[in-house]
């Protein structure tokens, strides 16, 4: 069984969009004016490495499709995006011609529960903020990294939406890295907080 792994960079105002530029938005690009140092390059190199998939919301995608298969590099980014299978959520693309790439129609949170059931390994996500807001919503994701940039862009499109219900979050890793980026890494803590209430209410139970 796979895992769904979030992983975005946002400010601090929560803005997501265009990280890498390429968009028509007014701050497209803005990572790049915050050095995120080696640790934060080896994190990012480390997090595409490990990863079995890609799985992307059609706008996301396009973005990737578009620069990727260009690209080369050294220490192996362009390769592992290039070759590795990737998934894109979409009702209107009729087909995916980046190389290995799948277009999952139908509802979302069917296939991508046949897809986690299906495949082995880290099934990443990088952007698809639409994406991201329905597997939050239903329970899909399995771990959410964020590397949060110390800026504040005041409009934008924004990472988290409204959910049907309270999401709690258990912090697992954090660390600081280049100039001040913070990296949090969250997974789910439904089942945590539900025992933790059980075993008080037992003590509670207990001793009176």
């Amino acid at each position: 069984m796979g895992r769904i792994v979030v992983t975005e960079y946002v400010s601090l105002d929560g803005v997501m969009e265009a990280p890498g530029g390429g968009e028509d938005f007014e701050h497209a690009g803005w990572t790049f004016e915050i050095n995120r140092g080696q640790d934060g390059d080896k994190f990012k190199l480390d997090e595409t490495l490990n990863a079995q998939a890609l799985l992307l919301g059609r706008v996301t995608w396009e973005g990737f499709a578009a620069a990727w298969p260009s690209m080369t590099d050294e220490v192996g980014f362009a390769n592992k995006f290039n070759s590795m299978p990737k998934y894109v959520v979409s009702s209107t693309l009729e087909k995916a011609e980046w190389n290995n790439s799948t277009v999952l129609k139908g509802d979302v949170v069917e296939e991508v529960s046949k897809l986690r059931q299906r495949l082995d390994g880290d099934i990443v996500v990088h952007g698809s903020a639409q994406l991201v807001q329905t597997l939050i919503d239903h329970d899909l994701i399995d771990e959410l990294r964020l590397m949060v940039f110390p800026v504040i862009l005041g409009a934008g499109k924004r990472l988290f939406g409204d959910t049907s219900d309270k999401k709690r979050l258990r912090l697992v890793e954090s660390k600081t890295v280049g100039d001040g980026i913070a990296i949090l890494i969250f997974e789910p803590a439904g089942e945590i907080a539900g025992t933790a209430a059980m075993l008080g209410a037992r003590a509670e139970a207990h001793d009176g």
